[in-house]
């Protein structure tokens, strides 16, 4: 515990809190597909836009996802690898026996 700060700690579990929402884990792994905007991302994970948008402005603000204009549409994508190699090794460990 030493080599971690109270900040990190909070700042993990704020990660894990953002994380362990399903919604938000079906928009991250679509996600991980490429490039979306919020109709495309609406019909993958099957919700309402509005319901997207909602989440996507929460990923945003915790800088797990980013987004960039194009015209009028704006396209979504992960900010970076981090979260989905946490995904990723999280996958893992529950299918591990």
């Amino acid at each position: 515990m030493d080599q971690y700060s109270l900040t990190d700690i909070e700042k993990i579990s704020q990660l894990y809190k953002v994380l362990s929402d399903p919604t938000r884990l079906k928009i991250l792994l679509s996600l991980n597909e490429g490039e979306r905007n919020v109709t495309s991302i609406a019909a993958n994970v099957q919700m309402e836009q509005s319901a997207v948008s909602h989440q996507l402005k929460l990923l945003r603000e915790k800088r797990i996802v980013k987004s960039k204009r194009e015209g009028k549409t704006i396209l979504y994508s992960l900010d970076d690898n981090h979260v989905i190699d946490i995904l990723h090794q999280t996958l893992e460990h529950i299918h591990h026996q």
